[in-house]
């Protein structure tokens, strides 16, 4: 891939016939020996594959048809921190930020003084618009009684990062940035563990955040709770109206009360007339109960249009000697205005993901670039094998290292299709529990193969569009002023 060129489109391979199992493990023939901590995608060596961070090793990815290896510390997320083309590592546990020298070698860079923290994720982005990416580490506990706070890091034009920020305690076991209200600055969701509140940083444009989940009733809990065990969340416009919505991953105990909160989908009502965003929580839309899901990870993985729901779990055998397993949920919902319709379905049996073990473990990415997105879960890569005869339009993003981070981190990008669906996605680097997706969006178009209309919305206010996009393609857009 030449990572010179200002508009490059890449035709990929067409995919074959449907197939009964779409998953399979390919962990071993492709060389790749993962431990079950959280995982991150993206091209460290940007050689145009999708390469994956995990338990302290980058396994660089060799055209899709095998992996190597390199020493690299910690578990974390993939992000340019310095604006200089290569991708560098940003650890949550311990928390540290390895510069890449040169795709293969990470020199650990000099950090501020920071209070004694532990830390289950970090979500990365430009949160106060000044073209270099900044850090949200989430603290979480030493049980009982030492709880941690949140740590914001702004940086300091890529040179390294100063302490701006400590949180409140609340146990965070998963942060993930996403500007919600579409007011062109990231905004972060902070899921809390021990019945405490989830919190809607809403950021005022300069850095500067306030929680407004209870506000907007984000809080992702239910009657009699303050708030859940949350684990992990994940951003997506799981009604493809254009509006990023939630949804929450509750790990749920029974107690004297009944069910603890289950896991919720928040969904973003957008901009009503003179009204504010906001979230109707649905509940669970036909995510069945399991005590102890975690860490949710968005994809459409059948390439309908639809992004579809992966969830891990903490237990293999939960209360009451009940077998808890990771579950694949398909989105079929219609999203007409019947709330009863509002329904993922378990896609979990014939998958090839069935009876998986207890991981916090789930990230996307197409790592063969055949059109189809690929999960690393359970200390294992599923190749994506099914293939269906839908289309698909795959963006790649760069910015140009001053008025955009380099990674594009914070993007949006709109494909509206002729049946009236608005497919949305985000650049970002955090999901779940501590996890990241590839940096590469994924569009699945359905059954619709022509030409499509692509609205880039860059975090510096810049929208730029792309009319008749043909489908089927890798698409590498680079930000440029003078387009």
């Amino acid at each position: 891939m030449n990572p010179h060129n200002s508009l490059l489109c890449v035709l990929l391979a067409s995919a074959p016939a449907v197939i009964a199992q779409p998953f399979t493990d390919h962990s071993e023939a492709l060389g790749l020996a993962l431990g079950g901590t959280a995982a991150a995608w993206g091209d460290i060596n940007q050689d145009g594959w999708p390469d994956l961070y995990c338990g302290g090793k980058v396994w660089l990815n060799q055209g899709g048809e095998s992996f190597t290896s390199v020493k690299a510390a910690g578990t974390g997320v993939i992000a340019d921190i310095d604006n200089d083309g290569l991708p560098d590592l940003v650890s949550f546990a311990p928390i540290a930020v390895l510069r890449n020298i040169d795709g293969e070698r990470f020199e650990a860079i000099e950090l501020p003084e920071l209070p004694e923290t532990i830390s289950r994720g970090v979500a990365v982005g430009d949160y106060n618009n000044d073209g270099f990416v900044d850090l949200y580490f989430g603290g979480y506990e030493v049980w009982e009684p030492t709880t941690y706070p949140d740590l914001l890091l702004l940086s300091e034009a890529g040179r390294g990062f100063a302490l701006a920020e400590r949180f409140p305690r609340y146990r965070a076991r998963g942060v993930t940035a996403c500007d919600f209200d579409e007011d062109s600055d990231l905004d972060i969701y902070i899921s809390n563990y021990r019945l405490m509140p989830n919190v809607l940083q809403r950021n005022d444009g300069s850095g500067a955040f306030e929680d407004a989940a209870p506000e907007l009733n984000a809080v992702a809990t239910s009657e009699g709770f303050g708030g859940g065990h949350s684990i992990g969340a994940c951003w997506g416009d799981f009604d493809n109206d254009g509006h990023f919505d939630l949804f929450a991953g509750n790990f749920a105990h029974v107690d004297s009360r009944g069910d603890q909160p289950k896991s919720r989908f928040l969904r973003n009502r957008g901009p009503a007339g003179a009204e504010p965003f906001g979230f109707d929580d649905l509940g669970e839309c036909g995510v069945w109960y399991q005590e102890s899901y975690a860490s949710p990870a968005a994809a459409d993985f059948d390439n309908d249009g639809d992004l579809d729901l992966y969830f891990t779990t903490v237990y293999a055998t939960a209360s009451f000697n009940k077998k808890n397993h990771p579950v694949l949920f398909r989105n079929d919902t219609s999203f007409a205005t019947d709330q009863d319709a509002w329904v993922f379905t378990d896609a979990t049996d014939g998958s090839g993901l069935e009876a998986l073990p207890p991981t916090y473990q789930a990230a996307w990415a197409d790592f063969d670039r055949d059109g189809d997105l690929d999960l690393v879960t359970a200390g294992k890569l599923f190749v994506n094998e099914s293939a269906p005869a839908n289309h698909w339009l795959q963006v790649r993003l760069v910015g140009d290292g001053e008025q955009v981070n380099t990674s594009a981190i914070g993007t949006q990008v709109r494909i509206t299709l002729p049946d009236g669906r608005t497919l949305t996605r985000q650049v970002e680097a955090g999901t779940g529990e501590g996890n990241a997706n590839d940096l590469t969006l994924h569009f699945g178009l359905g059954g619709f193969g022509g030409p499509v209309h692509v609205e880039i919305r860059w975090p510096n206010r810049v929208t730029q569009l792309l009319p008749d996009v043909a489908p089927d393609q890798l698409l590498t857009v680079r930000f440029s002023t003078a387009r």
